[in-house]
C-alpha cells in the first residue's frame, strides 16, 4: 500500500479516485450478447453457456430434485451457519416494515402511502471463484418480506453443469425455487427480455464482474430497473492508536481479496500505527489462498496520514466508502459525523466480514462514491411506494379554492375546472 502523508485538499479528488477500467471494450463485447439473447432466447443462452463456461446444458432450469438434494451435500455446521445468518438478516429487515400512516392534511382530506412489492424481480448470484450464497440471503430475504410475487434467480453453472449446493440451500430457505443455470451478461439479458424458459422481470439485483455490471447499466436504459450503480468492492478504515494492527490488517485484506480491482484505504493520525499495520499485512498476506488477488488490490490502495480527527472525517466523507470501519476509541461519537458511507462498522470488535455474512445488515451496497446519494439494498428496494388520497365533500370545499388559484396561476384551466364543477355541484345541493 502506498503511503500519502498529510494530503492537501486540492489533491483529494485524484488521490481518492477508484481504480478505473475502460469499459469501452467490455461494452463492445456485451452488446452482441444482449442482442443474441433478445432474439435467440433459450437457444442463445445454451450456446453462450457452451462458449463461455464450456458446459453443454440440456435444461436451463435447476430441477426440484437438484434443489432438494442440495442440503445433503453440505456439512451440518455450514447449514446451521446459513440458518443463523438468515434469521439475523430476516430480523433486521423485518424491522423495516411499517403500516401505512393515514394523515389528514386538512379537515376532510386524508392522504397515505402504501408499500407494494415489485411483482417480478431477478437476482443475479455470482458462482465463479467465490459462489456468493450469502448474497442469496441478502437479496432473497428482503424480497420475501416485501411480498414480491415472482423471484427469479440466475447463477452460473459449474463445469459439471450444476449449481453450488450452498446457493440452492440458501435459496430454499428464502422461498426461491425458480433458479436457472445462466451466468454473465447473458443472464442479465435473459431476465430483461425474457426467454421461452426464463421470465422477464421488472427489476434486477445483484453483484457481478465487469461484464455483468456493464450489462446491468445497458439494460437499465431499456425499461428494466436495477438495484444501484455498482463497481469493485472497497473498504475504508479509520483507526487510532487504540486499534489492534492485526485486526486492521485483516479487515483491509478481507476486502482486498474480493478482486484485483478492489480498493482499501486506511486513514489515521498515527504513523506508528501505519507501520504496524503494514507489518501485519506482510505477515498475514502469504497465508491467504487468494493472496495474489489481494496483493494486486493492495497496489490500488493507500495509507493516509492526516493531522487531525476533523481532517480524517472530512476525508472519509469525501471518499464515501462502501464499507467504513471506525476502529477508534470514540467510535460512537465519530459515527455521528459520518454523512457518506454504505455501511458503518463501529469499534474494534465489529469486522466488516460480520456485515458481509450474518450480523443482519445488507451487504449489497453502493460503491465508487455512490454512497453520497445511494443507500444499500433494503426492503424498500423491493417495493414501490404508492400514494393514496380520499377527499370528502367538506374536504374539497376546504381545499378547492387553493387548487383553483394555483391552477389558474399556471394557466391550466382544465385543472381548475375539475375542482370548480365539483364545488358547483355541492353548492347546488345545499
Amino acid at each position: 500500500m502506498r503511503l500519502v502523508k498529510y494530503p492537501q485538499k486540492a489533491d483529494w479528488p485524484q488521490l481518492l479516485a477508484r481504480p478505473t477500467t475502460d469499459t469501452t471494450e467490455i461494452r463492445r463485447r456485451v452488446e452482441p450478447i444482449l442482442a443474441a439473447v433478445r432474439t435467440g432466447g433459450d437457444a442463445a443462452l445454451k450456446h453462450l453457456t457452451k462458449q463461455f463456461d464450456g458446459v453443454q446444458l440440456t435444461d436451463l432450469q435447476v430441477s426440484e430434485t437438484e434443489i432438494e438434494a442440495a442440503a445433503a451435500l453440505l456439512p451440518d455446521e455450514l447449514k446451521t451457519a446459513i440458518q443463523t445468518a438468515r434469521s439475523n438478516i430476516f430480523a433486521f429487515h423485518e424491522s423495516q416494515l411499517h403500516p401505512p400512516a393515514m394523515i389528514e392534511t386538512i379537515p376532510g382530506v386524508v392522504c397515505w402511502r402504501k408499500s407494494v412489492g415489485i411483482e417480478k424481480v431477478g437476482l443475479y448470484i455470482p458462482g465463479g471463484t467465490a459462489p456468493l450464497f450469502s448474497t442469496v440471503l441478502m437479496l432473497g430475504v428482503p424480497a420475501q418480506l416485501a411480498g414480491c410475487r415472482e423471484v427469479v434467480l440466475c447463477t452460473p453453472t459449474n463445469r459439471a453443469g450444476g449449481v453450488h449446493p450452498a446457493i440452492l440451500y440458501a435459496a430454499q430457505l428464502v422461498g426461491i425455487r425458480t433458479i436457472f443455470k445462466v451466468g454473465g451478461a447473458q443472464a442479465i439479458a435473459a431476465m430483461t427480455y425474457g426467454t421461452e424458459t426464463i421470465p422477464k422481470v421488472y427489476k434486477i439485483f445483484g453483484p457481478g464482474n465487469a461484464y455483468v455490471t456493464v450489462a446491468k447499466q445497458l439494460v437499465s436504459q431499456e425499461g428494466v430497473a436495477i438495484d444501484m450503480p455498482a463497481g469493485p468492492s472497497e473498504v475504508a478504515v479509520y483507526a487510532d492508536d487504540s486499534a489492534n494492527p492485526d485486526f486492521v490488517a485483516a479487515d483491509l485484506l478481507s476486502q482486498a481479496e474480493h478482486g484485483t480491482d478492489s480498493q482499501v484505504i486506511l486513514v489515521t493520525e498515527s504513523e506508528t500505527l501505519i507501520q504496524k499495520v503494514q507489518q501485519a499485512i506482510n505477515r498475514q498476506l502469504p497465508a491467504l489462498p487468494r493472496r495474489d488477488i489481494a496483493a494486486k488490490a493492495l497496489e490500488n490502495s493507500i495509507f493516509f496520514l492526516v493531522e487531525t480527527p476533523a481532517q480524517a472525517i472530512e476525508l472519509l466523507n469525501e471518499y464515501a466508502a462502501e464499507h467504513l470501519i471506525l476502529a477508534v476509541e470514540n467510535a460512537e461519537q465519530v459515527a455521528e459525523k459520518i454523512t457518506n458511507a454504505g455501511s458503518v462498522f463501529l469499534g474494534h470488535y465489529t469486522p466488516e466480514a460480520a456485515g458481509d455474512y450474518a450480523s443482519g445488515t445488507n451487504h449489497t451496497l453502493p460503491t465508487n462514491a455512490y454512497a453520497r446519494a445511494y443507500s444499500g439494498v433494503s426492503v424498500d428496494s423491493f417495493v414501490k411506494k404508492i400514494t393514496f388520497q380520499r377527499i370528502s365533500p367538506q374536504g374539497l370545499q376546504n381545499i378547492g379554492a387553493t387548487v383553483e388559484i394555483m391552477a389558474a396561476a399556471e394557466g391550466l384551466e382544465a385543472h381548475k375546472q375539475a375542482v370548480r364543477l365539483r364545488l358547483e355541484e355541492l353548492k347546488s345541493r345545499s
